[in-house]
């Protein structure tokens, strides 16, 4: 658990960025389910995920069944509706037709390519590892998981390097911290990740780790960022080998994004703050506190 001094800052930031509609946005435009399900993450960690804040994302959650969503948005939508029935024992998406989730399952499964992964669009021509990741977690919180021998893990190895990362498509240079979190969260969700591959892809990412204590998303760029530094902690965790690195300097480096009057930056020289940089902000530091603060 967070200290209030840390909470409760960015809690009135998250609940302030609520719009009429019950959703969030980005740092511009309407509500939308990306940004939504960044908030509601945040607002779960926080426990504030209840009473009229819940009631509205419900709503705006359930309106949105009624469109043409990308992989992520439904990701977010039904994550979203997960995490609300947790906190309030009621699931937005009970009302919705009986046949919207075979349609879902439907879609995702139609993004499946011919190398086994799946991409962002049917039309695309080759897998992405991100894409695969979100597909087997859609699949698995809507009780239709991809089999342990499915073509995606196959996908998913070939996409591992030399040197311990994964690509993010096949026709990368080189290894990424992010894909290698993704490819590492697909298996791990198929149960297919052995162990050896958890703990080279371990040890990729913990030489990614700067000297301002965050991790840099490759080794050509120049600055860490919140995002890599939050995925690159998670897969460290569950590998049980956030000894490989400087936690304490994590730390630092999460609070040195956190905005005085509450949000996160994205990365050192970033202007603003928003929801999703928050929940990355939150994730880090809540993982991170039984090891700083006892």
């Amino acid at each position: 658990m967070l200290p209030d001094s840390i909470r409760d800052p960015h809690a009135r930031f998250v609940l302030s960025q609520q719009r009429s509609d019950g959703g969030w946005s980005g740092r511009e435009g309407d509500s939308d389910l990306y940004y939504s399900g960044f908030a509601l993450r945040s607002l779960a960690i926080l426990g504030l995920l209840t009473g009229d804040v819940a009631e509205a994302a419900s709503r705006f959650l359930l309106s949105r069944t009624e469109h043409q969503e990308s992989v992520i948005d439904l990701l977010s939508l039904v994550y979203g509706a997960a995490l609300i029935e947790a906190s309030t024992e009621k699931n937005p998406l009970d009302g919705v037709a009986v046949d919207w989730q075979s349609r879902v399952t439907t879609l995702l499964t139609s993004l499946r390519q011919p190398d086994g992964g799946f991409a962002r669009t049917a039309q695309a021509s080759i897998g992405s590892t991100y894409q695969t990741f979100l597909v087997a977690i859609c699949l698995e919180l809507m009780g239709h998981p991809l089999p342990v021998d499915d073509p995606s893990v196959r996908f998913l190895l070939s996409q591992r390097r030399d040197d311990g990362g994964f690509l993010e498509v096949r026709v990368a240079k080189r290894s990424g911290t992010n894909p290698t979190a993704a490819a590492i969260g697909a298996l791990r969700t198929l149960n297919a990740l052995p162990e050896d591959i958890a703990q080279d892809a371990a040890e990729f990412i913990s030489e990614l780790q700067s000297d301002e204590g965050g991790f840099q998303a490759n080794t050509r760029m120049p600055l860490p960022d919140l995002l890599s530094t939050f995925t690159s902690c998670v897969t460290l965790w569950e590998a049980d080998s956030l000894e490989k690195v400087d936690t304490a300097r994590a730390w630092r480096y999460g609070l040195s994004m956190a905005r005085p009057d509450g949000g996160f930056a994205g990365f050192e020289l970033d202007p603003a703050e928003d929801v999703e940089y928050t929940f990355y902000g939150l994730g880090l530091l809540s993982l991170l506190a039984p090891w700083q603060l006892g």
